[in-house]
């Protein structure tokens, strides 16, 4: 893969029930240069087996698998990994659509911005 231009970022942490549709949801992004770094912080669900299974799935996600030390520690050990140029945010609940990285990533080129942040929709368990 040529230099990575995104790195995204992910702390998880007994986040099973709603794990596999965030993922997807950025293995899903037309813009397809990127890592994807997730930190299992600890979780006695089976978020790490969802991880693991991803994992052999794609290149892009790497795995950091150890006991809980919080979300702000996981996310800077995840940042301290990263190889992109820009790091983009994502929860263990959050769903993307699937133009959000090439969305981002045109503004911040466009506009030489350092920061970059997007509107959110609530939905429920069903998605509505």
């Amino acid at each position: 893969m040529k230099n990575i231009a995104i790195s995204v970022v992910m702390s998880v942490y007994n986040g099973e029930l709603y794990l596999s549709e965030a993922i997807e949801s950025i293995l899903n992004q037309y813009y397809e240069n990127f890592e994807f770094i997730i930190i299992n912080d600890g979780s006695t669900d089976d978020s790490l087996k969802i991880l693991k299974k991803y994992a052999s799935e794609d290149s892009r996600i790497k795995i950091i698998n150890r006991s809980n030390k919080g979300l702000v520690y996981s996310l800077n050990e995840a940042i301290s990994m990263s190889k992109g140029k820009y790091i983009a945010r994502m929860d263990a609940d959050d769903i993307c659509p699937p133009s959000r990285l090439d969305v981002q990533l045109d503004c911040m080129e466009k506009n030489d911005l350092d920061i970059c942040g997007g509107h959110y929709k609530l939905i429920n368990e069903k998605g509505d």
